[in-house]
C-alpha cells in the first residue's frame, strides 16, 4: 500500500558526501562582512572566495585542483578599495569573473590559466555608475559580456563589459535590493527588496512588468530565483519568523502555486537551482545542513527529497555550473562549503551501480558558448542558452579573449611591462601576453640557474686540471 503512494523520481535517493579532508582548501580566512551574499563563487575551472584583508578588499581564486593548505603569501586578486561583497564567474568564458565592493564600483577580471605568481590588481574594466557600495553582480545568462549590478543606491545598472558602457539603468526600487535573478533566456529579471516586494522586470523597457507585495509576510531579506518554466521560487520568512519557501507564476501573483513553512531559525536561505533537474538547494547562514528539493508539475510541486547535516555551520557556498561535475561517478551537484578558515566542496549523487553513461541525469546542459552578441540583446533578441552533451565529461576550454562586437576596451589595454613593448598592443589578447610574460620570466630563471651550472662545472673543472699538474 505505502509503495503504491510513494512519488516516483530518480533523485528521491540523492545523497550528499564531504569529500576527503585532502581535497579541502584549507587556511582560507574568510570574509566576516555581514552583508548577505554567497561570498563564494566556481566554475569548472576555478574557485574564488571573498577573504578577509587589510587595506581594502580582496578576494582569492585557486585552481580546483590546489586542494589542500592554502600558503598565507598566496597571491590575491586585489583592486578594489573597499570590502568586496560579491563575486560571480562569466558564464561563456571561464577565466572571466566579476567582482563589487563597498567603494562603489564593480570590476572585470582575467584571471590566468596558470597560478597566480603575484597579486593581480589590473582590473579588465572598472564600472563606475553607482553611489553607494555595490552588493551585486551578475551575469546574463545567453548574451555575451552583458552583466548586471545592483547598488545601495537601489540602482540597477546594465553594463557591456566589452566598452565599458553601461546600457540600462533602472531605479524603480525605493529601498536596497536584496537579490536579481535573471530567467533562462535573460529577457526579464526578478528581483525582492527591503519593501517587501517581489518584482519582475523587463530591462529592456526599463519596468516593472509584475510585482506581488509580501510574498512572504515576515520582515527579513527574501531571495527569489527564476525557475526553468518561468515561475518564481522564493524564500523568506513567516510573520512568525519561520523561514518560508514558495513558488509563483509571475502571469497570477495573486495566489503562490506552493507555500511551505521550514523552521524557526533566523539565518537566510540562499536557493541554489539546477535548471537540468529542476532541483533547488537551500542552504542557510549560519545552518549546518543543506536541504534540497524537486519542483514538478505534480501537487505540491515543491517536494522535499533530503537533508544534508554536517557539523559545522556555512558561512557562505559556492555552487558548481553542471559542465563541471564528474558524470563518471553519477554526481549531480556539488557544492562549496565555506567554514571560518576553509572550503569544504559536497558532492551530491544519485547511486547508480552500471559504470555508463547516465542519459536520464543528464540531459544536454548550458555550454559556455555565449547565444548572441550584446547588440543582438539590446536590439530585443532573446535567445535560450546554447546545449552541450555531458557524455564525455566537460574539457574547460583554454583561456580566450573577451570579445565585443563594438570596441573593446581590452584590445587597448596598455602593457603592464616595458620588456613587451615592441609588441603591438592590438595584435594579441591580454591573457596570451601574460603567459607570454609568465613564460620569459620562466626562461630567464632557468637559463640563470643553467649558467649558475656551468660556472659551478667550470670551477670544478679548473681545479681538477690544476690538481693534476
Amino acid at each position: 500500500m505505502s509503495r503504491s503512494i510513494v512519488r516516483q523520481s530518480k533523485f528521491r535517493h540523492v545523497f550528499g558526501q564531504t569529500v576527503k579532508a585532502e581535497q579541502a582548501y584549507d587556511d582560507i580566512r574568510v570574509s566576516k562582512v555581514t552583508w548577505d551574499s554567497s561570498f563564494c563563487a566556481v566554475n569548472p575551472k576555478f574557485l574564488a572566495v571573498i577573504v578577509e584583508s587589510s587595506g581594502g578588499g580582496a578576494f582569492l581564486v585557486l585552481p580546483l585542483s590546489k586542494t589542500g593548505r592554502v600558503d598565507k603569501n598566496y597571491p590575491m586578486v586585489v583592486g578594489h578599495s573597499g570590502p568586496v561583497l560579491d563575486v560571480d564567474w562569466c558564464p561563456h568564458d571561464d577565466n572571466i569573473l566579476a567582482s563589487c565592493s563597498e567603494d562603489s564600483t564593480a570590476m572585470v577580471w582575467q584571471i590566468p590559466d596558470h597560478f597566480l605568481t603575484r597579486p593581480l590588481s589590473d582590473p579588465i574594466v572598472v564600472l563606475e555608475g553607482h553611489s553607494k557600495r555595490v552588493g551585486i553582480v551578475t551575469w546574463h545568462p545567453t548574451a555575451r559580456n552583458i552583466l548586471l549590478t545592483a547598488g545601495s543606491d537601489n540602482l540597477i545598472i546594465v553594463w557591456n563589459v566589452g566598452t565599458g558602457e553601461p546600457l540600462i539603468t533602472m531605479d524603480d526600487h525605493p529601498d536596497l535590493i536584496y537579490s536579481i535573478s535573471w530567467n533562462r533566456n535573460g529577457s526579464l529579471f526578478c528581483t525582492t527588496c527591503k519593501d517587501r516586494r517581489l518584482r519582475v522586470c523587463d530591462p529592456r523597457k526599463r519596468e516593472v512588468v509584475a510585482e506581488r507585495l509580501a510574498p512572504h509576510d515576515g520582515i527579513r531579506p527574501m531571495r527569489a530565483i527564476f525557475t526553468r518554466d518561468g515561475n518564481i521560487f522564493t524564500t523568506g520568512f513567516t510573520r512568525m519568523s519561520q523561514r518560508e519557501l514558495g513558488l509563483w507564476d509571475p502571469t497570477n501573483f495573486e495566489e503562490p502555486i506552493a507555500l511551505l513553512e521550514l523552521d524557526t531559525s533566523n539565518g537566510v536561505l540562499l536557493p541554489y537551482y539546477d535548471a537540468d533537474a529542476n532541483m533547488v538547494y537551500l542552504c542557510g547562514k549560519g545552518d549546518s545542513s543543506i536541504r534540497y528539493f524537486e519542483i514538478t508539475d505534480e501537487p505540491p510541486y515543491v517536494h522535499y527529497l533530503n537533508t544534508f547535516s554536517s557539523k559545522e555551520p556555512q558561512r557562505g557556498m559556492g555552487f558548481m555550473p553542471k559542465r563541471g561535475v564528474d558524470v563518471s561517478k553519477c554526481e549531480i551537484a556539488r557544492l562549496f562549503k565555506l567554514l571560518d578558515k576553509k572550503c569544504e566542496p559536497i558532492t551530491m549523487t544519485v547511486p547508480r551501480k552500471s559504470d555508463l553513461f547516465q542519459d536520464d541525469l543528464y540531459p544536454d546542459t548550458a555550454g559556455p558558448e555565449p547565444a548572441m552578441e550584446p547588440e543582438d540583446w539590446l536590439d530585443g533578441r532573446d535567445e535560450d542558452p546554447i546545449l552541450v552533451s555531458m557524455r564525455d565529461g566537460y574539457v574547460p576550454p583554454k583561456s580566450r579573449e573577451v570579445k565585443a562586437a563594438k570596441k573593446n576596451v581590452l584590445d587597448s589595454r596598455p602593457t603592464t611591462r616595458r620588456s613587451v613593448s615592441t609588441l603591438e598592443s592590438n595584435s594579441l589578447p591580454p591573457q596570451l601576453l601574460e603567459r607570454l610574460l609568465e613564460e620569459i620570466q620562466h626562461l630567464k630563471a632557468t637559463v640563470s640557474s643553467q649558467e649558475k651550472r656551468i660556472c659551478d662545472l667550470e670551477n670544478k673543472l679548473s681545479q681538477y686540471t690544476n690538481g693534476t699538474d
